[in-house]
């Protein structure tokens, strides 16, 4: 089997790693780069949707729903599999069925119906769900607890990554220097069914080069030994609570539960920005082709990824709640510049919104988990984080619905204001978040000082 030296960490009893296993690390982190690239192919899809199949602004909102739709259905039944196998088989099931989705889309694009390519974005999703539920929490505890915070932004900047491979694929294998819309239009309805069949063939390409992608990082999956990293006592057995009493636990935990209508929220935000950006473009800027207001996802995935990395160096000096508040309230500031203003100038606003989302989601799911003090209940807890991105699914619809009845530059009110509100929720957790980040490593030192240097146990797959 490949691995780095022969289980080089050690794992302690609460499941966290003494050290980060470099390989494992990169591969795990892969997978962040994989959901990037689906769900920034998303945006480009909405786009050659609406044009092709004649759709309200509301009826494409529907591809994010049926995406973050399989999210929701599936995180705890997943995180109940992952009790019973482990991160890494839970990685690589999620790899074989989101192969599955991708392979959907060849009969979809020949029968040429809408629901077709959405049942194949839900399998998708479903394959997400399970590489999400697994790699977010798994990055987070392979390595010492004090960086686990750390370590789930640097995965997460694989995911930066992949959301730009994913809307460049889109760009120059989906996309025509063109504008389909107004293609289309001026088509009888025989030229325009035909052409539109043959543009829906064009969503293939990125597909194929998944499919091909897959195989080769399920092959050095099978071929990689793997920590487990689950809570143990001292014999070395696997400790984990019933749904039951977890469940019951984490409802009574105010903090958490508040979390995640914050992380919902948050997701809804998102999404609805990335999905509508092009179609803002394509609408403030009549004659823009199609190709060219994908340079707009573009700068804004690429300002994502900057923002990630600034926030990434501001969270290892400053308390987390005070970063993320401050930029929650400058994104929703932006947007709100955005609606004040028209053409270019307002969509360039809110491209510069995403530079703000870029630390929410991993230092949201983050902040989260450590609210829930025991491990027992970590993968359970995991799994209902990931649920919350059922929000990308609702608040995007609400948008588009709000854009059909007002114009889509009026429906940028709402990831404004749900931005303000995520920003209130860290400005209150502000009390729970007493010390930086350096006195957080030196009680850490302290206290392990202080338990004699105990060991915990190797063990691998």
């Amino acid at each position: 089997m490949l691995s780095i030296g022969k289980a080089s960490w050690t794992e302690q009893p609460d499941g966290y790693l003494d050290r980060t296993p470099i390989l494992q690390f990169v591969l795990t982190s892969l997978m962040f780069a994989i959901w990037g690239a689906a769900s920034s192919l998303n945006d480009i899809l909405i786009t050659q949707f609406k044009a092709v199949f004649d759709l309200s602004d509301l009826a494409t909102a529907f591809v994010q729903s049926a995406f973050y739709g399989g999210y929701f259905i599936m995180a705890v039944p997943v995180s109940l599999f992952l009790k019973k196998t482990s991160y890494k088989v839970g990685i690589m099931a999620g790899l074989a069925v989101f192969g599955v989705g991708c392979f959907l889309f060849f009969p979809a694009s020949n029968i040429v119906t809408y629901e077709l390519f959405l049942f194949a974005i839900f399998i998708e999703a479903i394959g997400l769900s399970c590489i999400e539920t697994s790699s977010d929490t798994y990055a987070t505890v392979m390595g010492p607890k004090r960086l686990g915070t750390l370590r789930l932004n640097v995965a997460q900047m694989f995911n930066a990554m992949g959301l730009i491979i994913g809307i460049l694929m889109g760009k120059y294998l989906v996309f025509q220097d063109s504008n389909l819309k107004e293609e289309m239009a001026g088509m009888s309805p025989e030229q325009a069914r035909a052409y539109g069949a043959e543009q829906l063939g064009r969503t293939l390409e990125p597909y194929k080069w998944f499919l091909v992608m897959l195989a080769v990082l399920l092959v050095l999956f099978a071929l990689t030994k793997f920590p487990r990293c689950r809570v143990h006592n001292d014999e070395g057995k696997v400790q984990s609570a019933p749904l039951r009493e977890t469940l019951s636990h984490l409802v009574r935990n105010r903090r958490y539960m508040t979390g995640i209508g914050a992380q919902f929220l948050f997701v809804g935000a998102q999404i609805g920005i990335w999905s509508f950006t092009i179609r803002l473009a394509l609408e403030l800027n009549p004659g823009l082709s199609d190709r060219d207001s994908s340079n707009f996802m573009i700068i804004s995935y690429a300002a994502f990824f900057v923002g990630r990395l600034v926030a990434s160096s501001l969270l290892t000096r400053f308390r987390e709640t005070r970063v993320l508040a401050a930029y929650m309230l400058l994104g929703a500031g932006f947007i709100c510049a955005g609606l004040f203003t028209q053409g270019t100038l307002a969509v360039w606003l809110i491209v510069c919104a995403s530079f703000f989302l870029g630390p929410g989601w991993p230092t949201t799911y983050a902040h989260i988990l450590g609210t829930v003090k025991d491990r027992r209940y970590t993968e359970t807890a995991g799994a209902i984080i990931v649920m919350a991105l059922i929000g990308g699914a609702v608040m995007p619809a609400v948008q588009g619905a709000i854009s059909d009845a007002f114009g889509m530059h009026t429906s940028f009110l709402l990831p404004a204001v749900e931005l303000a509100i995520v920003g209130v929720y860290f400005l209150l957790e502000m009390k729970h978040d007493r010390l930086t980040p350096q006195q957080q490593r030196e009680l850490e030192r302290e206290m392990e000082r202080g338990a004699g240097g105990e060991t915990g146990y190797v063990t691998a797959e």
